[in-house]
């Protein structure tokens, strides 16, 4: 999986405020600590967000997967023959 790269002026100009519950030890941990709370959650979020997507990427696609791999035991393998391994 590729991740993206954003630069900070992107970043800033697609920005929209939210408001949030978190607990409040964490965030004094995390300002204790000079971590920043938005770019924690953004990048929390967009790998949450990633993981969703291929599970579910997976769900769909589950009779697809599952009908190759039965071909696949069934069968030899496309360029099997040119496999190191």
């Amino acid at each position: 999986m590729q991740e993206s790269v954003v630069t900070r002026h992107e970043r800033i100009g697609t920005r929209k405020a939210t408001n949030l519950s978190l607990d409040t030890g964490l965030v004094a941990d995390a300002r204790d600590l000079g971590i920043n709370l938005s770019r924690t959650c953004e990048d929390a979020l967009r790998k949450e967000i990633a993981a969703e997507r291929g599970r579910r990427w997976q769900e769909e696609n589950k009779e697809a997967i599952a009908a190759w791999n039965v071909w696949a035991e069934n069968n030899e393998l496309p360029l099997d023959k040119y496999r190191q391994f």
